[in-house]
């Protein structure tokens, strides 16, 4: 399966929320896609629907398809701490993550082409891999050369007042980010329910 590269407001009306970040388009149309989509009329979802959907809205959210995801559950539970947590953790450490969370990059999709044309730096080394996990203690730059660019000016100026994460340390003069540590439940944003993953998955 490619990676999804259509419209991001549809997928955002498929979940009735803005996973992508704030949208204005989503916000005309609240409703979920398809002639149906505005009904009052909806079925009820099954227990199985239910968690498969929280699996597809973590999916997006973080840009991840399906086999990566299934590896990144399987690690989680090999390691220690609650599994569902521990997932969001690991999806939270990839480098194309960091960029964005860093406030280098406007979006996650945006974040994940500056990792792959090598804008981007790991402890000084060039890396174009978006799925990169990162571990305490690892520093995380813009190339020298791609510090002009556009998408990293405009983004470092937007987000300027958004990277306060506890989990990141940033230094806007050089371009630079700190992964500090594992970050803890409560201060991840995402309004994902890690435990209907974990119900899915152990079924």
């Amino acid at each position: 399966m490619a990676r999804y590269t259509g419209p991001v407001t549809k997928i955002a009306r498929a979940f009735g929320e803005p996973i992508f970040g704030p949208d204005k388009a989503f916000e005309k149309r609240k409703y979920p896609p398809g002639q149906h989509g505005s009904s009052k009329k909806r079925k009820q979802r099954s227990d199985y629907a239910v968690q498969l959907m929280e699996k597809q809205k973590a999916k997006h959210t973080y840009g991840v398809l399906e086999r990566q995801f299934r590896r990144m559950f399987e690690k989680a539970t090999s390691k220690k701490g609650v599994t569902g947590e521990v997932l969001l953790q690991l999806l939270e450490s990839r480098l194309d993550n960091t960029v964005f969370r860093l406030g280098l990059a406007p979006t996650r999709r945006a974040a994940r082409q500056l990792v792959s044309h090598k804008h981007i730096m790991v402890n000084g080394v060039s890396s174009n891999i978006p799925s990169m996990l990162l571990k305490p203690g690892d520093v995380v730059n813009v190339r020298n050369k791609s510090q002009a660019l556009e998408i990293v000016q405009s983004a470092a100026k937007s987000k300027s007042d958004v990277r306060n994460w506890g989990w990141l340390e940033f230094n806007a003069d050089k371009m630079e980010g700190r992964f500090l540590d594992y970050p803890e439940r409560e201060k991840i944003p995402e309004k994902i329910n890690e435990q209907l993953i974990v119900e899915l998955y152990s079924k």
